[in-house]
């Protein structure tokens, strides 16, 4: 899955930063829809990944139930709460 179209798909642009917040909240619910209904687990962590950027993912002790699945969500989060406090 491409960001940008991902972005495109769920937000209309790529630029989510002019969005508005009510917006962005159907946008939210959108991706956690398919989320949660995502059985492709690739397609699935990218979900994952674009709610966790935008502060809406589920923890991932919840949100996978396989070990490698939550092990790389958890990476990614930790990961990235790194790269935020630059």
């Amino acid at each position: 899955m491409d960001l940008d179209d991902l972005l495109q798909h769920y937000f209309g642009t790529a630029e989510i930063a002019a969005l508005d917040e009510e917006t962005i909240a159907r946008a939210r619910e959108r991706i956690a829809i398919a989320f949660g209904t995502e059985p492709e687990p690739g397609r699935r962590f990218a979900l994952w990944a674009l709610l966790h950027a935008i502060g809406s993912a589920p923890d991932p002790a919840t949100a996978f139930k396989d070990p490698a699945e939550r092990k790389a969500a958890e990476d990614y989060a930790w990961a990235a709460e790194r790269i935020g406090r630059r």
